[in-house]
């Protein structure tokens, strides 16, 4: 079957975590009422701010880095069609296969189908976001086929039958005293006097997951990067559970989104200078793990990767908007935003939370379904200056505010405001009626009450501009 970049369709309804069941100012003003959700969060931030802020002090071309981290990721976006058929043709040259999902139902099916074929029941997880994005979790236990989570922060998640709520670390909701509570509730075989001590966490979350290590046959990863010219996969992480994920298992099998491709090796070096340092604030990633196809007798005998679409070639197809697919998945923007800080991630009822999930979410799943998540911002403009591949977060946000559907009241206003400004005589008449705005309080009566009813009338002033103009 021939090969090719998807069309410009958005992620399917129904399947995945992109999509939350109420809008982001209903969820946030939940969110904004669980305390202890905001101390957690306030803690963490604050703790990986400064940790990053740290080590990035240290490299005196650090912006030198992130503009070439950018025009990199603007390059292979212009390219992608011919990179991602030049990295297919060099992981098959590499003993692996290759399969290309238009969507989430797609990658899902494909991978539960990969995992029927080698006759197990069992799978260990690298921590994805793709995977997450997708929902593959929930499509190969309906299949019959049990996910472990081995990421401790993941791994969290799931005994807790809960969701992710940051890019990096997903447990961040959660205190030290919850996840005691967690692994007592769920975890099979845990010590009843397990305390909140984190290296006694720790120890007995490894202690569960070793004998999983050691007897299951496949594992699912993600990636972070894939290089085109030799078909590497690579993936990042630091607690050394990819790295047993990567090597134990006789069939791997890595879900990728389309976008996470770097064009040569050369190219990669960049990368891995701004994400340890963007992401956890350490100069180099403790466990860096690359692999080319299968190598007979080491590692994975069995390799396929899962090249996903899932709404990104409509992103492409966004002039200003495709700039999100630049992310690296540092989780930079979140740990800045005063919005997310407040609110959490779960909030924005997408694996993608904050800044980048409120640019990333509404363009994969076309913005009518995401319609919030735009104005989840301040636009204080935080985030551009942490992103270490200078994605404008904010321009971004206001384009994708111009395209979410505006109710009636509201377009008719801005059409009555533009007809106005546009003609002068009109919109002096308009100023000198504003003044009535004092005596009729800061909201407008029905039909225009939609306008205010989420926003005040700003207070006119004493004097406008014509008024000091015309006495001078």
């Amino acid at each position: 079957m021939s090969t090719f970049l998807g069309m410009p369709t958005t992620a399917p309804r129904g399947v995945g975590n992109l999509r939350g069941d109420e809008s982001f100012p209903a969820a946030a003003h939940k969110a904004l009422g669980n305390a202890q959700l905001r101390r957690n969060l306030g803690h963490a931030t604050a703790t990986i701010r400064a940790k990053s802020g740290a080590v990035i002090d240290e490299l005196p071309d650090w912006q030198e880095l992130r503009t070439a981290g950018s025009a990199l990721k603007a390059d292979t976006m212009a390219r992608l069609p011919e990179l991602l058929l030049q990295l297919e043709e060099n992981v098959t040259a590499a003993g692996g296969v290759v399969h290309w999902a238009a969507d989430a139902n797609e990658a899902n099916r494909i991978v539960a189908e990969l995992v029927r074929a080698t006759g197990e029941d069992r799978v260990i997880k690298v921590k994805s976001m793709a995977t997450q994005e997708i929902g593959l979790n929930e499509a190969l236990e309906a299949a019959g086929i049990e996910p472990v989570e081995t990421d401790l922060a993941e791994l969290i998640v799931q005994l807790g039958h809960d969701k992710p709520s940051h890019i990096l670390v997903p447990a961040i909701h959660r205190n030290r005293a919850e996840i005691r509570e967690i692994f007592l509730r769920e975890m099979p075989g845990v010590d009843p006097a397990l305390t909140d001590e984190p290296v006694i966490l720790a120890g007995a979350a490894r202690r569960y997951l070793r004998e999983t290590f050691l007897s299951t046959r496949v594992a699912v990863s993600g990636a972070n990067f894939a290089i085109a010219e030799t078909g590497t996969l690579a993936v990042l992480e630091s607690e050394g559970n990819g790295r047993m994920c990567l090597t134990l298992p006789e069939t791997l099998i890595t879900v990728m989104g389309i976008e996470k491709l770097v064009p040569t090796w050369q190219d990669l070096e960049v990368f891995l200078q701004l994400l340890p340092r963007a992401s956890t604030g350490e100069r180099m990633n403790p466990y860096t793990s690359m692999w080319t196809g299968v190598t007979p007798g080491d590692g994975p005998q069995n390799f396929h990767l899962v090249l996903l679409d899932n709404g990104r070639s409509a992103v492409l197809a966004d002039e200003v908007g495709r700039q999100a697919l630049h992310c690296i998945r540092c989780s930079a923007c979140l740990n800045v935003c005063p919005v997310y800080e407040r609110t959490g991630g779960h909030a924005y009822g997408s694996v993608y939370p904050g800044p980048i999930g409120a640019v990333l979410s509404p363009q994969l799943t076309g913005v009518e379904d995401n319609a919030s998540l735009p104005y989840a911002s301040s636009l204080c403009g935080a985030c551009f200056d942490a992103c270490p591949v200078k994605i404008d977060i904010p321009s971004i946000l206001v384009h994708l505010r111009n395209e979410v559907p505006h109710p009636r009241t509201e377009q008719a206003m801005m059409r009555a405001a533009a007809y106005a400004m546009d003609h002068p005589k009109l919109y002096e008449a308009a100023q000198h009626a504003a003044k009535l705005s004092k005596v009729a309080g800061r909201r407008l009566p029905p039909p225009l009450s939609g306008w205010t009813a989420s926003r005040d009338l700003p207070e006119p002033p004493a004097e406008t501009f014509r008024d000091w103009w015309a006495k001078r």
